[in-house]
């Protein structure tokens, strides 16, 4: 192992140095990164949901940057015509659709991919960014806990839905945007929503990115040899109004730490446009470099447990299953 990597791995085991800031400010020095070119995705088109604040907000702008057509999707018509606004302005042009869709209905993610799939030609990147922290026990539309509706059912779901639009130019990208908040909980295949035991938002969110991260690395290996890949990544910490307003002791805590929004979004806008990028399946990222799936053993999840969530959701979703085994 080199140097570079002795460092890389150091941090890595720190978990704090990892995270915050400064882990990315030395890695961004040690691998002496490049930014992508206006043009990384000139002709192409990506689909981010959540594009509204934080993350979400900086990696669209930084798609934008990097020439491509992005299809803003979330719940506010408002704010994201405000994100539209902005991105036109910055970018001298109008290339940027909004989409209203609420990713915890079932009925409006449907709505979406039938409109994506009527007016776009083609589909190359879908970063699934959209995510809750409820304070309390609520439900979706649809009768499902709101973290795993708006995290995992309803993303699923549209993931399903526009497989063949990424499948058409040969082979598109799938991004999902989760948590290091995910390696600290196990997986309760006995009340995946919360009906048996006293609710915790932050365990409950903690859960679904788990099992978001899960059903990456499952699509992944049922979609081998398609084409698409499929990826997660998280941002470490990052300073965004969701962390703000979901926990405000550790916001207040680490604040002098905590990353910027487009330092978290950095891996996202990697994994949209770097090559060596597009070679990687079924992992996840930290900072451009793969991370392990796993640091507390209790948590590990098995082959076996990732195809019992897939039928799972694929049961909570209602659609017929998009990549049987």
């Amino acid at each position: 192992m080199g140097p570079r990597l002795v460092v890389d791995a150091a941090l890595e085991l720190s978990v704090v140095g990892s995270f915050a800031a400064p882990g990315y400010a030395i890695r961004r020095r040690l691998f002496d990164w490049e930014d992508p070119g206006r043009d990384a995705l000139r002709g192409r088109t990506v689909a981010i949901t959540g594009p509204t604040s934080g993350l979400g907000r900086a990696a669209a702008r930084s798609l934008a940057a990097a020439g491509a057509r992005v299809l803003l999707v979330g719940r506010s018509e408002e704010r994201l015509r405000a994100v539209h606004d902005e991105l036109a302005a910055v970018q001298g042009d109008d290339r940027f659709p909004v989409l209203v869709a609420d990713m915890a209905s079932l009925e409006s993610v449907a709505a979406a991919v039938r409109s994506i799939r009527e007016q776009e030609p083609r589909l190359d990147v879908l970063v699934d960014n959209a995510g809750v922290m409820p304070a309390d026990r609520l439900q979706s539309p649809d009768g499902i806990e709101l973290a795993l509706a708006t995290m995992v059912v309803g993303p699923f779901a549209l993931l399903a839905g526009l497989l063949p639009l990424l499948r058409g130019n040969g082979g598109g990208r799938v991004i999902s945007v989760t948590s290091g908040g995910m390696y600290t909980q196990a997986v309760d295949f006995d009340d995946l929503q919360w009906t048996s035991r006293p609710f915790s938002g932050p365990r409950a969110y903690a859960m679904a990115k788990r099992i978001q991260v899960a059903l990456m690395r499952e699509w992944a290996r049922r979609l081998a040899g398609s084409g698409v890949t499929c990826n997660a990544m998280h941002p470490g910490w990052a300073d965004t109004p969701g962390l703000a307003e979901s926990l405000p002791g550790f916001y207040r805590l680490m604040r002098p730490l905590l990353r910027t929004p487009a330092q978290g979004a950095d891996t996202i806008t990697w994994l949209a446009t770097a090559p060596e990028a597009g070679r990687s399946s079924g992992r996840l990222f930290l900072d451009r470099r793969p991370r392990p799936f796993d640091r507390v053993p209790a948590t590990r999840l098995s082959a076996a447990d990732r195809e019992r969530l897939w039928e799972i959701v694929v049961a909570l979703a209602d659609v017929p299953d998009p990549a049987p085994d």
